[in-house]
């Protein structure tokens, strides 16, 4: 979907008034900085056209496979009525109430039992109105396992939806919306935090209320404290297909190890790939440190990727505008995305520099890590710098499938948490690399990936010190599943 045309609309939001900006009571009886009233939408024509064309376009992008359509009553309907109207495609009807008269039915139209049904909505806060839209087609005898959606809160509708097995897709999500506002000035730095501040702060399937309906004290907790499996992860809806089979395999291969290949020889890194292969999920490489890189390296490499079944991470750090770092990542001497499944990348040049990896990874089916914390000492990349690559990495889902970080920045299950630095014993180096121990990088700081170099490459064996490392951080992790679960 064209960003250009996603700018346009939510500057053409702001100027009807459907994006508002102050004090508002929601129906659940919570105050929010800012107020989303899509209803005004029926009086803006060409506006209501533009939507409708939007979410079809994402239809057409999801390839998704229904029977027919509805709109959640009420604003949403006049956008489904366009959409099927235009395209030709059957719509259904859910009445808010059933009538006292006729067939008395909750759901108007033509349809079989065991159709699907294409839920569309104007916006999501906790995913309740789908929910309800969704139980009532249920009753019909439907089915719904997609929902579209022009505005996401980002408020945790998308997980809850996903737990009842409804994958939504956003047009528009939260942070999108301020970014846009703020770059136009139409709104100002302090204002787009005190949003992105309520946002966080108020995850709705962590437990606050439903419609003004209490949820008990057990039941929240729960809400709040449930951590999903690597398996189960993997199957969520919004997960990138690149996560999904990174943590297919860290269930499989019960492992969640990494090994940085920080040698110098070709013939080395391959002999590691070969015999550490079976251990680890993922294995790290600096291919612009290799004495004696050919072109045949790669497919050696991908050979035992694949015999091994292990994803080759190339720790490349992208840091240029994007029109350079799609080069970099495409051609020149190594031609990266060629050959390796994951790269990484700075956020320092801001969001280009993902768009111009995008470019040439996201048709390849590759995947981006950025980079929130580094485990060097006095790193910079900290604080503020941290919370801006969240907010671009959940701008990008698309092609960014988690961090490079010293401990879990983000509560989405489907973004990838990966720690380097990490010893048995904890420390340091006289050059300042800081090491954690895979307990406290997997159980205490909540990460999902251990990166080890020099603890397993150091080690008199290996192949031991890689099945010492592998045993400790899948122990870890399932005493943190054990935990909180």
């Amino acid at each position: 979907m064209d960003n250009d045309s996603i700018d346009s609309l939510i500057l053409k939001l702001h100027d009807v008034d459907a994006v508002k900006f102050g004090e508002y009571k929601l129906k659940s009886g919570m105050m929010t900085p800012i107020y989303i009233d899509l209803r005004v939408l029926v009086s803006h024509p060409a506006l209501m056209n533009q939507v409708a064309s939007l979410i079809y376009q994402r239809v057409q992008e999801e390839e998704l496979q229904f029977d027919n359509v509805c709109g959640v009553p009420y604003t949403a309907l006049p956008l489904a009525t366009i959409i099927c109207s235009r395209h030709e495609l059957p719509m259904l009807i859910r009445r808010k109430e059933a009538k006292d008269y006729g067939t008395k039915r909750l759901v108007e139209g033509s349809f079989r039992e065991g159709d699907t049904c294409l839920i569309i909505e104007d916006t999501v806060t906790s995913g309740s109105s789908i929910l309800e839209t969704a139980e009532v087609l249920y009753k019909g005898g439907l089915k719904v396992t997609d929902a579209i959606v022009l505005m996401d809160r980002e408020q945790g509708g998308v997980e809850m939806l996903a737990s009842q097995g409804i994958k939504l897709h956003p047009i528009i999500s939260m942070f999108k919306l301020l970014n846009v506002l703020m770059a136009a000035e139409r709104i100002d730095a302090q204002t787009a935090q005190n949003v992105r501040k309520f946002i966080l702060d108020n995850n709705t399937f962590r437990a606050k209320k439903e419609n003004g309906n209490g949820v008990s004290a057990a039941k929240k907790q729960c809400l709040e404290q449930k951590e999903l499996s690597y398996g189960d992860r993997a199957k969520l809806p919004n997960v990138h297909p690149l996560a999904s089979k990174l943590l297919n395999i860290m269930e499989e291969k019960q492992s969640n190890l990494c090994v940085s290949a920080d040698v110098t020889s070709s013939e080395e890194l391959l002999e590691l790939a070969d015999s550490l292969g079976p251990k680890m999920c993922m294995l790290k490489t600096h291919v612009d440190i290799l004495k004696d890189y050919t072109a045949a390296f790669n497919q050696k490499l991908q050979a035992l990727s694949e015999k091994h079944n292990f994803l080759i991470f190339e720790d490349r750090k992208f840091a240029d505008i994007g029109n350079t770092v799609k080069h970099q990542y495409e051609g020149g001497l190594y031609q990266i995305s060629s050959w390796s499944h994951i790269v990484n990348a700075h956020a320092v040049p801001g969001p280009g520099v993902v768009k111009g990896l995008s470019a040439v990874g996201k048709p390849l089916g590759r995947g981006c890590l950025l980079i929130g914390e580094m485990s060097s000492q006095g790193s910079l990349a900290t604080g503020e710098y941290t919370k801006a690559v969240l907010k671009m990495a959940e701008e990008h889902t698309d092609f960014v499938i988690g961090f490079i970080c010293g401990s879990k920045i983000s509560e989405r299950p489907e973004l990838i948490h990966m720690t380097p630095g990490v010893q048995i014993q904890a420390g340091g180096d006289v050059l300042g690399q800081q090491y954690t121990t895979p307990e406290d990088v997997l159980y205490n700081k909540g990460s999902d990936v251990i990166i080890v170099g020099r603890g397993i490459l150091e080690a008199p064996d290996r192949l031991k010190a890689a099945e010492s490392y592998r045993n400790s951080g899948w122990e870890a992790y399932t005493k943190r599943l054990s935990k909180i679960n």
